[in-house]
């Protein structure tokens, strides 16, 4: 929602946009640390108590993003809203997964991904406009609101969940235990990887795209978050369309096919940028063709990595939610820390990032023992 206020905001902190872009990393990396404590604590103390803190962190760090007159006040801020906002995030699939049958937890699941996917499409279009015409603090102020009308509703509206659990234990050394022996099996390290770093593209898009799009192409606000909202649909559509090849294909059939696809059209994407090929247009479409390919890859290798586990499961989600987010988060600190004034960081991450997975992929295939190996040579 803040994102087309990147510009305004490096005028307003007299900052340079990229340190304004570490912003968005300090709460990339913050949903990364967050998402390891709230695991063990909504076992151990049932699933709304976490909730209830985290928001309230998540409000009094979104007044504090309003109120702040320095970058270093809003990467922290934004650093605490991380922190606050992992309680909703982990509790919501906890509950789902307490109060539905087993038969329904999957299409419960989809339901709430796609929701959860709409919102990068509506967020940004709504903050250019709150940005052109009010300010930028107002984006942090509606936030709280909206966070404090969703903790009113956890209370009186959201089922408990799961009872609280006093046997679990919070030693570090146990839940380390726990983490460790996810770790160590193969399926899960190879899809964790190969998801979390072809997934990691939209994360350098993000941390540019403001840039990009304002300051180079010259675009609105206005027009920025619809940019933003289009650029989103392509990976809502293509999320939905997995839905339908799964009843043909079996998932590392269409990872294959998309990591093929994906490390092809960014590589067009380098080669338009840097031979200055492209003008908006055919910026955004080929980046909707790109970013088609990451609705393919993050649920079937979310999947994956989940197949092998049934008694540490929220363990293993998660540490995948927690390793993705924090490949994104280095992946967007290290577009903002070469940005240059082109578009050339952020297609560079982009393709860098597709094919850094793709090498992993055809890595393991030739490994004695692959996970992968049998369908190395699928396509969809």
């Amino acid at each position: 929602m803040y994102l087309p206020g990147f510009p305004e905001m490096a005028k307003d902190l007299e900052t340079p946009i990229s340190n304004i872009q570490l912003s968005l990393t300090a709460y990339l990396v913050g949903i990364a640390i967050g998402q390891l404590f709230y695991g063990p604590l909504l076992d151990k103390y049932g699933r709304k108590k976490p909730l209830y803190v985290g928001l309230g962190i998540y409000i009094v760090a979104s007044v504090g993003c309003a109120l702040s007159q320095s970058v270093e006040n809003l990467i922290v801020m934004r650093f605490l809203q991380a922190i606050g906002g992992c309680a909703g995030m982990v509790s919501a699939q906890a509950i789902v997964r307490d109060i539905f049958p087993v038969g329904k937890i999957a299409q419960v699941l989809s339901l709430l991904t796609l929701v959860i996917a709409v919102s990068p499409m509506v967020a940004p279009t709504l903050g250019g406009y709150v940005t052109a015409f009010y300010n930028w603090h107002w984006v942090f102020i509606i936030l709280a609101v909206l966070t404090l009308i969703i903790w009113i509703g956890s209370i009186w509206v959201l089922p408990d969940g799961a009872d609280p659990d006093k046997q679990i234990s919070l030693r570090p050394t146990q839940v380390w235990n726990n983490y460790n022996l996810v770790l160590h099996n193969r399926q899960f390290l190879v899809y964790m990887l190969v998801g979390g770093l072809a997934g990691a593209a939209p994360f350098a898009y993000i941390a540019s795209s403001a840039d990009v799009f304002m300051n180079m192409y010259g675009v609105s606000e206005q027009t920025y978050g619809w940019i933003f909202g289009i650029l989103a649909f392509a990976m809502i559509g293509s999320t939905q369309l997995n839905h339908f090849l799964l009843r043909k294909y079996k998932s590392q059939q269409i990872i294959n096919f998309s990591l093929h696809y994906q490390v092809i059209a960014g590589m067009v994407l380098v080669i338009g940028t840097y031979t200055q090929m492209f003008n908006v247009y055919t910026l955004v479409g080929l980046m909707f063709l790109f970013l088609t390919a990451h609705g393919l890859n993050s649920p079937n290798t979310a999947a994956l990595s989940m197949e092998p586990f049934y008694r540490n499961a929220g363990s293993a989600s998660a540490l995948l939610g927690s390793m993705r987010m924090a490949i994104g988060g280095v992946v967007s600190a290290i577009v903002s820390f070469f940005h240059d004034g082109t578009a050339m960081p952020m297609v560079l991450g982009m393709a860098g990032c597709a094919l850094a997975g793709f090498i992993i992929l055809k890595a393991d295939q030739h490994i004695p023992g692959s996970i992968s190996r049998q369908w190395s040579g699928s396509t969809v």
